[in-house]
């Protein structure tokens, strides 16, 4: 009963969210997959590490096409975005928690400033 409520909420919450908040949603995402992946690592349960990290790499590929190309900037979001892309497939292979420390502090960064953003941008309205 818990459960079914709470996958209510979660879907609720997605649906009716606005594409700002959808985004700082998928940086969460990818935190919390990565967070787990890293966990499992320790566990050396591989099978539960390569699910997380390919949960990262589908939010990565979301995130990819969804950027308005007709912003300059969604150029360099792109470029980082394939290089955390490459980043987490290595780790996958390699199971190394150093590159997915690497890529979840390039995630923090990405939401911390999203999240600033938005803040700013809810100012100016």
């Amino acid at each position: 009963m818990l459960q079914n409520a709470a996958q209510t909420y979660q879907n609720n919450s997605v649906t009716t969210a606005t594409p700002e908040e959808l985004t700082l949603m998928l940086y969460n995402g990818a935190i919390k997959f990565i967070k787990g992946a890293r966990s499992f690592l320790d566990e050396k349960r591989m099978d539960k590490v390569h699910e997380n990290c390919i949960k990262v790499e589908n939010i990565l590929e979301e995130l990819m096409s969804s950027l308005n190309q007709s912003y300059p900037i969604a150029k360099d979001f792109i470029v980082m975005y394939e290089y955390m892309l490459r980043r987490i497939v290595e780790a996958n292979i390699r199971k190394d928690a150093e590159i997915l420390i690497e890529v979840e502090e390039l995630f923090t960064e990405f939401r911390d400033t999203w999240k600033e953003a938005m803040v700013l941008a809810k100012k100016q309205r």
